[in-house]
C-alpha cells in the first residue's frame, strides 16, 4: 500500500501560513511597520493605493539588509532574532517567527529595494507569489523600501472576502495608529491615494495621542504612572465625563508592543465604577514595561495577545493607579470624614463683619400691673393702626340665632310646611353615559417599561421602547426616502470634534443625514460644525445620536443606498427611542398606541423583535382556574 501522507511544497506550506499571518491588508502593513521599527529607522513612511488592495508600500531608514540577509528573509522561520528557545523568553523585538515575509510574498507581487550604510549599492528582489523572478544591484539611500502588490492575487477567493475600501483602510489607520504611539520617537507619515492621511513628527507619548487623535483629546486626558518591581506604568486615561459608547480609544502597550486583554480591561472598569453611565466606555492610553522573561507572546499569530506570570498584581497594581489618578486629579470625589461642611462659612460671608445684637430693656414694665394699655402704650410708644383696632375692638353682646338663617323664606301669610330635595336618580341623570366612558384612564403604564391597553377581547400590552423605535424608524426612513425631512435651526452652532476616521465616516454619511433634517455647515479635519437638527431631536441628543451612529457603521457603511439608508434610520431609531424606566403621561401614552398601530409594520421593532403582545379573557380566566 502506498503512503497516504506527503510532504506539502513550499509555496503551499506559504500560502497555509499566509491565512494565519495575512488575513487582510492590515495585517501586512502590521508586518512590515514592525520590521521598519526592528531595523532601527527613524523615519519610516506608509503608502496606500485603494486600500491596500493594490499597494501597500512601506519605506525607512533603518540598517538595511545584505545580498545574502536579503534573499533569506523571505525564506520560511528565517529569523534574525531567535538562536535557542530559550531566546523566547527574552525578546526585545517586534517579529520573530520569520514568516510574515514569506506568508507575504507568496500571495501577492512583492518588491524590496534595500542597502547598508557600508555597502555602495543596494539590492532589488522581485518575487511573485514565493517565485523570484529577479535579484540585481542598485543605487539606493540607506534603509529599506518593501512594496505589497495586488494582494491576493493568486487567491481570489480570499479576496472576496476583503470588506469595502472604507472598512479596510480604516483597519489599516487602526494599525498604523497603534505602531505610531507605542513609538513616539520615530517620526511616522501615512499617505493614502496620494493624499496625506498623517504626519506625526518625533514627540513624547502625549503629544504623539494629542497628534493622532486631535480634536479636544489634551483636555481629556490625565496622567497615570506606578513603579513597582513587577511592572513601571505609565501613560494617559480619560476623564469621566468624555466617555464614549464604543470602544475605539483603548489601547493596550506591554513592553511597546500593542496588545489585547480582556482581564486587563476589567481592571480599568472596576476604578471607574460609579463614574461611568450604563454602557460607557472610558480612554485610555496604558504603557506597561515588563521583565521579557514574566511574560508569553508567542501564544497567538499575529501576537496581539500574550501571557502573564502574576495576572492578579497586575491587575490590583492597575486599578490602584487608575483609582489614584482619578482621585489625585479630582476627577473622582474623595471623602474627607474629618471635615463638616455645614461648618463651612458661605461665600457672601467670607468678608462681612458680624452685626452685634442691640438689646431694649423697659424698667418700668410690671406683669402684674392691672393697666390694660399695650406693652407700647406704657413705655410711651406710639399705638400703631393694628394694635388701635384691636384695642377697639368689642365682642358682640348676643350672638345671631340660627332662626336668622331662614330669614325671608316665610312670605305674608304663608308658612313653610315641605322641604323637596333632588333624589339620587336626578343627580345621575346630569352626565350622558358616553361622558363617563371618557372618563375612563384607556391606557396605564406599568413599572415604567409597558403600556397595557384594553380591547374588546382582552388587553394588549406593549413594549414603549421597542414601539417607540418603530415608530422612528418609519418616520426617519420616510424622510430619508422622499427627501422633505424638516429641520429646525440652531440659534448658534454646535461644533463635535472627532477622530479622522470618524471625520470620514461623518462626511460620507453626509447627504443621507441631511435628508433626516441634519444641517452641517462645514466639516473639517477634527470637527463639524451642526447649524440644523431634525424635529425630534434636541441639542443634548446630538452627540449621543452621531456617536451611536458611528459605532453601529464601525464595520463599514453598506454599499447600497436602501441598506446605508436603512442603517442610519436604525441606529437613530435605538438613539432617540423612549427608555425603559421613563415615565410616561396619559397623552403620551395614548399618542405612542396611536402611532404605533399607524406603522406599516406595528407588529415588530425595527431589529425584528415583538413590540407587543395580547392577552384575551380566556388566558385570564385560565389563570384564575388553576
Amino acid at each position: 500500500m502506498s503512503s497516504i501522507i506527503q510532504l506539502l511544497p513550499d509555496h503551499v506550506a506559504n500560502q497555509i501560513a499566509a491565512g494565519e499571518v495575512v488575513q487582510r491588508p492590515a495585517s501586512v502593513v502590521k508586518e512590515l511597520l514592525e520590521n521598519a521599527v526592528d531595523a532601527k529607522a527613524t523615519d519610516i513612511k506608509l503608502i496606500i493605493k485603494d486600500a491596500g488592495k493594490s499597494l501597500i508600500q512601506v519605506i525607512d531608514n533603518g540598517i538595511g539588509m545584505s545580498i545574502t540577509d536579503s534573499r533569506l528573509c523571505f525564506e520560511r522561520h528565517a529569523t534574525s532574532k531567535i538562536r535557542h528557545a530559550e531566546d523566547l523568553f527574552s525578546l526585545h523585538t517586534k517579529g520573530f517567527r520569520g514568516e510574515a515575509l514569506a506568508s507575504i510574498a507568496a500571495i501577492a507581487h512583492v518588491e524590496m529595494k534595500t542597502k547598508q550604510e557600508q555597502e555602495e549599492l543596494g539590492t532589488h528582489i522581485i518575487i511573485e507569489g514565493s517565485k523570484f523572478v529577479s535579484q540585481e544591484p542598485l543605487v539606493f539611500p540607506k534603509g529599506t523600501s518593501f512594496s505589497v502588490k495586488n494582494l491576493f492575487f493568486n487567491i481570489p477567493a480570499r479576496r472576496n472576502f476583503l470588506k469595502s475600501d472604507t472598512v479596510e483602510q480604516r483597519y489599516i489607520v487602526e494599525e498604523f495608529q497603534r505602531v505610531a504611539m507605542a513609538h513616539p520617537n520615530i517620526h511616522f507619515t501615512m499617505y493614502h491615494n496620494g493624499s496625506d492621511m498623517f504626519n506625526l513628527p518625533i514627540s513624547n507619548f502625549r503629544q504623539r495621542i494629542v497628534t493622532i487623535f486631535s480634536g479636544k483629546t489634551n483636555e481629556k486626558l490625565v496622567p497615570v504612572k506606578e513603579e513597582t518591581e513587577i511592572v513601571n506604568l505609565h501613560g494617559f486615561i480619560g476623564k469621566p465625563e468624555f466617555s464614549k459608547k464604543n470602544r475605539g480609544e483603548q489601547f493596550f502597550f506591554v513592553n511597546n508592543r500593542f496588545i489585547k486583554s480582556g482581564y486587563l480591561h476589567h481592571a480599568v472598569m472596576a476604578a471607574y465604577e460609579g463614574l461611568l453611565l450604563a454602557g460607557a466606555q472610558p480612554s485610555y492610553f496604558l504603557y506597561l514595561d515588563v521583565p521579557p522573561h514574566s511574560i508569553d507572546i508567542n501564544i497567538h499569530p499575529t501576537k496581539t495577545e500574550i501571557k502573564f506570570d502574576d495576572e492578579h498584581a497586575l491587575y490590583a497594581i492597575l486599578r490602584s493607579a487608575i483609582k489614584h489618578s482619578l482621585g489625585q486629579f479630582n476627577v473622582a470625589p474623595i471623602l474627607d470624614f474629618e471635615r463638616d461642611p455645614n461648618l463651612d462659612t458661605p461665600y457672601q460671608y467670607q468678608n462681612k463683619e458680624a452685626e452685634y445684637p442691640s438689646i431694649q430693656v423697659d424698667r418700668q414694665y410690671n406683669p402684674f400691673s392691672n393697666d390694660t394699655r399695650s406693652i407700647g402704650e406704657q413705655i410711651g410708644a406710639k399705638p400703631s393702626k393694628s394694635s388701635a383696632s384691636f384695642s377697639n375692638y368689642k365682642k358682640p353682646e348676643t350672638q345671631p340665632s340660627w332662626e336668622s338663617l331662614y330669614v325671608g323664606l316665610k312670605q305674608a301669610g304663608q308658612e313653610i310646611t315641605e322641604m323637596t330635595f333632588e333624589n339620587d336618580a336626578v343627580t345621575s341623570s346630569l352626565f350622558e353615559e358616553n361622558e363617563l366612558e371618557q372618563e375612563v384612564k384607556r391606557t396605564y403604564q406599568i413599572q415604567k417599561k409597558y403600556i397595557v391597553s384594553p380591547i374588546k377581547s382582552g388587553m394588549v400590552i406593549i413594549n414603549q421602547k421597542r414601539a417607540h423605535e418603530r415608530i422612528l424608524y418609519e418616520a426617519f426612513l420616510t424622510s430619508m426616502t422622499v427627501n422633505q425631512a424638516s429641520s429646525q435651526q440652531m440659534l448658534f452652532p454646535l461644533q463635535l470634534y472627532y477622530s479622522s476616521s470618524e471625520i470620514e465616516l461623518l462626511a460620507e454619511l453626509k447627504s443621507s443625514l441631511e435628508n433626516t433634517g441634519f444641517v452641517f455647515e462645514t466639516i473639517n479635519e477634527d470637527n463639524v460644525v451642526i447649524s440644523g437638527l431634525p424635529v425630534n431631536v434636541t441639542e443634548s441628543e446630538i452627540s449621543i445620536v452621531l456617536e451611536e451612529l458611528l459605532s453601529d457603521l464601525q464595520d463599514g457603511i453598506p454599499d447600497s443606498s436602501f441598506s446605508q439608508n436603512d442603517t442610519i434610520a436604525k441606529s437613530m431609531a435605538k438613539s432617540l427611542a423612549v427608555k425603559t424606566g421613563t415615565y410616561l403621561s396619559e397623552k403620551e401614552q395614548e399618542n405612542l398606541v396611536h402611532n404605533l398601530f399607524g406603522c406599516k409594520e406595528p407588529n415588530v421593532s425595527p431589529f425584528q423583535k415583538p413590540t407587543f403582545i395580547t392577552m384575551s379573557v380566556e388566558d385570564l380566566d385560565k389563570k384564575f382556574a388553576l
